[in-house]
């Protein structure tokens, strides 16, 4: 038997402005308009009265009325309930209430959001564990009993840490070991005070982007390129340029003849999404050099560098900063899991307190918990070995996905060459990435078309496919399935 819930019973004190009398209209309305079903069970009078702030005797009044009428039942030892028969519907037949029409937006809200909310919505792909879906790491393999032993290490210590650990630069033991990780994996030059604890790179951005740009400032993005970056750009009014990419990344000489003055520079120089080139080190070079003499800023996104299969990845382009020009994100949620919402920021020292204060009024500070779990992770080495099975089962399974497609889709589909990643990109032949999107959709896959990447037209047709979430075995059905859809 179906119980309502408290909420509505508030809903009717707001509705209704309850006092003594209007108890009765109040329950009555809500039983003829479907909110208290037949059947339902209502609460005490007691808890009722209390639920709602008023005298209990209000309550009672209003139920005694109710049974009287019909409209309430009482049984022993059970509760108040309402009837199966209501007298008002044997007679007149009740019309739900008509809703409320949503006012239309007025001048008062950022038109920037209003038409990023619209793209958004454009662009929903629903549930990221969607076979195939872009932008996921292999979930299936996060090491559940592992963290579940420190979890409860960490929980059984926490009586005496909790509350100790509010500072909006992130829990100093995790900054701790975030910088040993990086100095040693990519050469970053950081120490902890300069380490900011973000709930991701799409905070980082944020973040980023409120301490460093002001409306109409000029921002260099790859086109094709991120467009969660794009959006975050465009909510402060930035204005977006799109500089080329070829294979050796982002084309640096393409953005300082058409974009001299740029404030900021958004790359992903270790694997720019989503072609998955490495910006080469002229490049590098050339870009701090122009940075430098611009006095502008480089958003530096290494969201993937340890997905990497072959060579070994160039140092991080903060590394060989010397003029501290560089701000460097990284991001744990792509080896563990989406929602494993914790990634961090390297910011240059003169940087430090502006957006230490943008953190602190942005949410004060990360949960306590699970940064403290992750740096235990860290520390006693088991992020290394989960970097190196993730690494090496991310190799295997777009092995198994390239494989299928060259088997299913011989001549309609190329893979684009990559060393690195969680997916690839399929240049097509003969076939419509709308139309295989949709395709897919109906299958139940997430596969994403190129060109929702892109700020000018593209003269090919391509689409995304993501292969870390998924055994090699569900990879290769998948592609038969959609080879024989279309």
């Amino acid at each position: 038997m179906r119980k309502p819930t408290a909420p509505l019973f508030q809903d009717l004190l707001l509705e209704s402005g309850i006092i003594r009398d209007q108890v009765y209209h109040a329950l009555r309305n809500a039983i003829l308009d479907g909110r208290l079903a037949a059947g339902s069970k209502i609460p005490s009078s007691r808890a009722l009265a209390e639920m709602m702030r008023i005298s209990r005797n209000s309550v009672i009044a209003g139920f005694e009325r109710l049974t009287d009428e019909g409209y309430l039942m009482t049984r022993k030892g059970a509760g108040t309930f309402v009837t199966q028969h209501i007298p008002d519907r044997l007679h007149a037949p009740h019309t739900p209430p008509t809703p409320h029409p949503v006012p239309a937006i007025d001048g008062s809200v950022n038109p920037d959001i209003t038409a990023l909310a619209k793209e958004q919505e454009n662009q929903h792909d629903g549930a990221m564990n969607r076979l195939f879906a872009p932008g996921v790491g292999c979930t299936d393999l996060f090491p559940h009993d592992l963290w579940g032993r420190l979890m409860g290490r960490v929980w059984r210590q926490s009586r005496r840490e909790l509350g100790l650990h509010t500072s909006p630069y992130g829990y100093q033991p995790l900054r701790q070991a975030i910088g040993r990780y990086v100095q040693a994996t990519r050469g970053v030059n950081c120490h902890e005070d300069c380490i900011i604890i973000v709930n991701g790179i799409q905070q980082a951005l944020n973040l980023s982007a409120r301490v460093l740009l002001t409306r109409g400032d000029e921002v260099w993005l790859d086109d094709p390129g991120y467009n969660g970056a794009r959006g975050v750009f465009a909510s402060v009014g930035a204005t977006i340029s799109p500089v080329r990419v070829d294979v050796d990344g982002m084309d640096i000489q393409d953005g300082i003849t058409h974009y001299p003055h740029a404030r900021l520079v958004y790359t992903a120089p270790s694997h720019q999404f989503p072609l998955s080139g490495t910006l080469s080190l002229p490049r590098r070079l050339a870009l701090l050099e122009w940075a430098e003499k611009s006095k502008a800023w480089i958003f530096e996104d290494d969201y993937n560098s340890e997905f990497r299969f072959a060579a070994r990845s160039l140092q991080a382009l903060q590394g060989l900063d010397k003029h501290h020009r560089v701000i460097y994100a990284g991001t744990f949620s792509k080896m563990m899991y989406p929602e494993f919402r914790l990634g961090f920021l390297v910011v240059p020292p003169q940087l430090r307190e502006q957006f230490g204060v943008t953190k602190y009024y942005s949410d004060l500070c990360n949960g306590y918990l699970e940064q403290a779990i992750l740096a235990r992770f860290i520390e006693e080495g088991h992020y290394a070995r989960h970097v190196r099975r993730i690494r090496k089962a991310c190799y295997e399974r777009k092995a198994a996905l390239v494989a299928a497609i060259e088997d299913y889709f011989p001549g309609r589909m190329t893979v684009h060459p990559t060393d690195s990643g969680v997916h690839v990109v399929c240049w097509l032949n003969g076939l419509t990435a709308n139309e295989v999107v949709e395709k897919a959709r109906g299958l139940g896959m997430g596969i994403q078309t190129f060109s929702r990447y892109c700020l000018r037209p593209m003269t090919r047709e391509g689409i995304l496919i993501g292969f870390a979430n998924h055994p090699q075995a569900s990879l290769r059905e998948g592609i038969r399935q959609l080879a024989a859809a279309l």
